[in-house]
């Protein structure tokens, strides 16, 4: 399970602007910025490492608790990560104020749970077509993820985001209709599937061909001559 009590240690950065940034990503740290609660925009900055580990153990929905200079300087979400395309590696990060009696509006993680029967039985595959919710919720109490249970799901069958199960105190902000997970026949399933279909199916009925007197054949010039 992701972990409830998350720090990270921040600095101050005076300066902004790409030049500035390539130069803290080249001494390994991510530059990010802090704002929320009507203050002004903070450029802060911090280890890289520490924070890919920090996402690992508690993921994007995790409240963090923020030090500066040894000292609790702020609590705040993750609001968003930009990454390098290539690499993946987090490339800039923009994090809000956060009090810890006020509601929220986010997105968390949603995790299957489970081998569906559709897959351990019939060889189909488990399709995460969503894979984060918004909710809005008090912040103190923000699930780190939403796990869902996909162990009885068969071919076809799939969740929605109403089905899935939320903290008392929380409502969905995602359209109820919107499909989380389902899953499907793989390729070679289908293929079987429909050729077995073909072949139970009842044979199509050829029309008999129909064989009558053949047309007289046209008697040549000269046999036409001598019966005139």
């Amino acid at each position: 399970m992701p972990e409830k009590d998350l720090t990270l240690a921040i600095e101050r950065r005076e300066r902004a602007g790409s030049t500035h940034s390539h130069a803290l990503r080249r001494s390994g740290k991510v530059p990010a910025v802090l704002y929320g609660h009507g203050t002004t925009p903070q450029h802060i900055a911090f280890d890289a490492r520490m924070f890919d580990d920090l996402m690992h153990r508690g993921g994007r929905s995790s409240l963090i608790t923020l030090t500066l200079n040894g000292r609790k300087a702020d609590t705040a979400l993750v609001r968003e990560l930009q990454r390098d395309p290539l690499t993946r590696k987090i490339i800039h990060a923009d994090l809000q104020r956060v009090s810890v009696d006020e509601e929220v509006h986010t997105s968390v993680t949603v995790v299957a749970v489970g081998v569906p029967l559709g897959v351990r039985e019939y060889g189909g595959v488990l399709d995460m077509i969503t894979r984060e919710l918004e909710i809005a919720g008090p912040v103190n109490r923000l699930p780190a993820q939403l796990e869902i249970d996909v162990s009885e799901l068969s071919i076809h069958d799939h969740i929605t985001a109403s089905q899935v199960r939320l903290p008392d105190g929380f409502k969905l902000l995602t359209p109820g209709e919107q499909t989380v997970a389902s899953v499907e026949a793989s390729r070679t399933a289908a293929q079987l599937e429909e050729a077995e279909a073909a072949a139970a199916a009842p044979a199509e009925e050829l029309e008999p061909e129909v064989i009558g007197e053949e047309a007289p054949t046209e008697a040549p010039p000269e046999q036409r001559e001598s019966s005139e």
